[in-house]
């Protein structure tokens, strides 16, 4: 796009504006999206339009329209095409499962009548629009489809796995439970993060931990070498189960929170902290192993229970050195799928309360999905070779 052609449309921006005012700003929008989609494709490209240049990588290929809701209203604008390389402008990509599925979160409490005052507010905020039930059906199956194939897509070889589970608040029969919402974490051969799968289900017991394991595998996950979670009973047996064999490491960090339970002095906490990560922080496994015992024999008089919960536990959080050294410290704790379970939770607090698991699983997976596609294509997240 030229700087005329770039300078023309602006001044008709704010024709639009000066000649319409507010009711004008649909039409501005749009103008100045397709500017910015223009520009977009020009920097896929390489090139300008009609530009020649050995950088191009690939040609422009006209304009497909598209209607698409704003807060001023409805517009359409002229998505711009290519021929010979991918492209889907971000400005229409980018956060588009996701606030849709926030949208429809919130619209399914407003129309099953479980919505407060606050619930309705920030619906109307967002959508712009009250929301009827056909619509709220209509959306969520072309949603649900949509999601339901990237859960279920071929997982493929994972060298490392990492599994946690967070909860969230849903109507079930009548009154509000947590429900727990599973989820896996593969680091690839070539040293790349996959969002593997989620789960929203009732609990963290066994028959739900097997099924959502159970899934990774019937879609193709294989060559798990190491696996990183928390020590809860029903994860443990299902783990144990489908992965008999496998080397397991105990998250270091949710093993230190445990281990407070057998200091109830708040003043004591923060040396056995300490003690706890020289042993984690050792150079290697038989040091590790020494300084375990080391402090196992310093509180056996004073915390007998203490000592002997970490003289049984605390070898569960040591597998990690089995690992090359460059893996060792984002591969000893889940703290990269707690993260994740952060930014859910930031999404996912504006809701409050969602009428269903199916409700709190589309939005869930919305979030996971565009995190995961961020993901591809970036930085390695380990170096497999080391």
């Amino acid at each position: 796009m030229t700087r005329l052609e770039d300078s023309n449309a602006m001044m008709q921006v704010l024709e639009l504006v000066n000649e319409h005012g507010v009711e004008g700003m649909a039409d501005a929008f749009a103008t100045l999206l397709n500017i910015a989609m223009r520009c977009e494709r020009e920097q896929v490209l390489g090139a300008a339009a009609y530009q020649r240049s050995e950088q191009r990588r690939g040609h422009a290929n006209g304009f497909k329209s598209k209607t698409i809701a704003t807060r001023a209203g409805e517009v359409t604008v002229q998505v711009p095409q290519t021929r010979g390389v991918s492209f889907y402008p971000s400005a229409l990509e980018k956060g588009v499962r996701s606030e849709r599925a926030l949208k429809l979160a919130l619209a399914e409490m407003y129309v099953q009548g479980v919505s407060t005052r606050k619930v309705t507010t920030v619906l109307e905020k967002m959508c712009g629009l009250e929301v009827s039930s056909t619509q709220v059906s209509r959306v969520a199956a072309e949603l649900d489809e949509q999601l339901e194939a990237w859960r279920s897509r071929p997982v493929g070889e994972v060298s490392y796995l990492i599994l946690d589970a967070r909860y969230e608040k849903v109507r079930h029969e009548g009154t509000v439970v947590s429900a727990a919402v599973l989820s896996a974490i593969g680091i690839l051969p070539n040293g790349q993060r996959s969002i593997l799968g989620v789960s929203c289900t009732l609990s963290e017991a066994e028959v739900h931990w097997r099924s959502f394991l159970e899934s990774l595998v019937r879609r193709g996950m294989h060559g798990v070498r190491y696996i990183v979670s928390d020590d809860h009973p029903g994860l443990r047996a299902a783990r144990e189960a489908l992965f008999a064999g496998i080397p397991w490491q105990r998250c270091q960090f949710h093993l230190a929170q445990n281990a407070m339970a057998f200091v109830p002095r708040l003043d004591d906490r923060k040396q056995v902290g300490e003690e706890l990560r020289t042993v984690f922080n050792a150079a290697d496994r038989d040091e590790a192993d020494r300084r375990l015992k080391q402090m196992v024999e310093h509180h056996r008089e004073a915390r007998p229970k203490l000592a002997e919960w970490l003289e049984h536990n605390v070898p569960e959080a040591l597998t990690v050195f089995i690992l090359p050294e460059p893996h060792r410290r984002r591969m000893r704790t889940t703290n990269g799928l707690e993260r994740l379970h952060k930014e859910i939770k930031r999404r996912t607090r504006v809701a409050t309360l969602f009428p269903n698991e199916a409700s709190a699983l589309r939005l869930v997976s919305a979030i996971l999905c565009e995190i995961d596609q961020d993901w591809q294509g970036g930085r390695a997240y380990l170096k497999m070779q080391t």
